[in-house]
């Protein structure tokens, strides 16, 4: 994840907390929609994060902390690891590959590419007030 889209969820939650319309930053109002791709990013990146380590540890009966570790450097791209990465059968080998290219390439870049489709729409749906917390 890049430290902007880092930076715009922290926006969001100072301005939650301040019961704030929107986020902003220097005087300037970050867009709705940022902040949707900015949360959908994190959702992803969590699902990818667990999702990886989980399967791992489950597939090669290895601690989770152990196998969290290597999901989130193979997901960073950062190239750590705690030496358990050689001894990983291949699915494993397969996921942690994946991770990387996901993690280089961005997710929601992926999934961009992937669903460019966008349907040019001239009606909204009725707005629903809804009490979160």
């Amino acid at each position: 994840m890049k430290t902007t889209t880092f930076a715009v969820l922290l926006a969001n939650i100072v301005a939650t907390y301040r019961q704030q319309d929107s986020a902003h930053f220097f005087d300037r109002r970050v867009d709705y929609s940022a902040i949707k791709t900015a949360s959908t990013i994190l959702t992803v990146y969590i699902t990818l994060f667990f999702s990886g380590g989980i399967f791992t540890s489950a597939y090669e009966n290895l601690p989770l902390s152990s196998c969290l570790y290597e999901t989130a450097s193979a997901l960073g791209t950062v190239g750590l690891t705690l030496g358990i990465t050689p001894q990983l059968h291949v699915p494993s080998q397969l996921i942690l590959i994946l991770l990387m290219y996901l993690g280089r390439v961005g997710s929601l870049t992926l999934m961009y590419a992937a669903l460019s489709g966008k349907k040019a729409v001239n009606s909204k749906l009725p707005l629903e007030k809804i009490t979160i917390g």
